[in-house]
């Protein structure tokens, strides 16, 4: 079964971005993004492009945006995750095209609203797990520990979720996310995203933060993340646009 359009998706890299001596300004995010996605074959079939940018006017004063991108996603069939990994990876060999990029944090909008949690088949209820052993072969010492933010914006739901939210995330075959702790979050423990509240469901009222171990701190493993949280949250009733931040701790 394929879903209609999933809705929008957007992606905020924070960090620094030291652009090469020899970049030329004429290749800005929007063009090298667009034919990026065209090499790989994800333009017009995973998602469709909207716009891209190295700044934003609506990003937080002191934020340390270093790119954003924005797409809508596609149709997400249903033996497939949100294709958030791919998205990122795009968005990150787009400003490493650039220049030296060392990211603290990713932020990305999950449109959740497009995903149908009774149209996965049996064998794939979290259709990420089928990609889990990706990570298997990485440098031990490469666990990173972060802080993971879920915000529901004005859905008021979503921190009641947390406890069987992580519980779901310790019943899977994955250790590519352990999740130690969690608890409720608000407005306080959200990083403002660049876009209008209007966009998704702001403002970030309502929210957990999981705090663990990510398996390395890479925009994979981040992506591969935010495609699991996205369907447990779904399958736990959500039904709205989840805003998703993964920061490095420390």
């Amino acid at each position: 079964m394929v879903r209609p359009s999933a809705g929008p998706m957007f992606a905020a890299l924070y960090g620094e971005l030291t652009p090469h001596a020899w970049h030329d300004p004429e290749h800005d995010a929007y063009q090298l993004f667009h034919q990026r996605s065209l090499a790989m074959g994800w333009l017009d079939g995973l998602w469709g492009m909207n716009d891209a940018g190295w700044e934003h006017p609506g990003a937080a004063p002191g934020a340390g945006l270093a790119a954003w991108f924005q797409v809508g996603a596609g149709p997400v069939p249903g033996d497939r995750p949100l294709p958030v990994q791919p998205f990122l990876r795009c968005a990150a060999d787009t400003a490493e095209r650039v220049g030296r990029l060392r990211v603290s944090a990713v932020q990305v909008l999950l449109p959740v609203q497009g995903l149908d949690p009774a149209a996965r088949p049996p064998y794939a209820p979290v259709p990420s797990m089928q990609t889990v052993h990706w990570f298997a072969e990485r440098d031990p010492e490469s666990r990173t520990a972060v802080e993971v933010a879920v915000s529901g914006g004005r859905e008021p739901a979503v921190p009641a979720l947390a406890p069987r939210l992580a519980e779901r995330l310790r019943q899977l075959d994955q250790d590519v996310f352990v999740c130690g702790s969690h608890e409720a979050a608000g407005p306080q423990d959200l990083l403002a995203p660049p876009f209008d509240d209007s966009f998704w469901n702001g403002p970030g009222l309502h929210g957990v933060v999981l705090r663990g171990e990510l398996v390395e701190w890479s925009c994979e493993a981040v992506g591969w993340l935010a495609e699991t949280l996205a369907d447990l949250v779904a399958g736990l009733g959500a039904r709205s646009p989840l805003l998703l931040t993964v920061a490095r701790a420390g």
